[in-house]
């Protein structure tokens, strides 16, 4: 264990971002996952605008890279558009 208070300190604030990372990587992934299940194109189109900022935030705190949240949201744009 951690010797120095410093120390302590950074494992909590550890545990802490990596309990919030992991909430956003998971929350997005299940959003991603419902909008490439809907069959709707009005609901589709109204839930891929917050799965683009979700995707877009996760690649701003690095926690996905910009090519991979810039391919998820072409594909998922490309579901949305072939929807009827």
């Amino acid at each position: 264990m951690a010797n120095h208070k410093s120390a302590l300190k950074r494992v909590r604030q550890t545990e802490t971002r990596n309990e919030r990372n992991r909430y956003q990587s998971k929350t997005t992934r299940n959003a991603v996952r419902k909008l490439r299940g809907l069959t709707d194109k009005k609901e589709a189109a109204e839930l891929l605008p917050e799965v683009n900022a979700m995707l877009d935030k996760l690649a701003k705190t690095k926690q996905i890279h910009k090519n991979k949240a810039a391919n998820l949201k072409s594909s998922v744009s490309r579901h949305v558009n072939t929807l009827k």
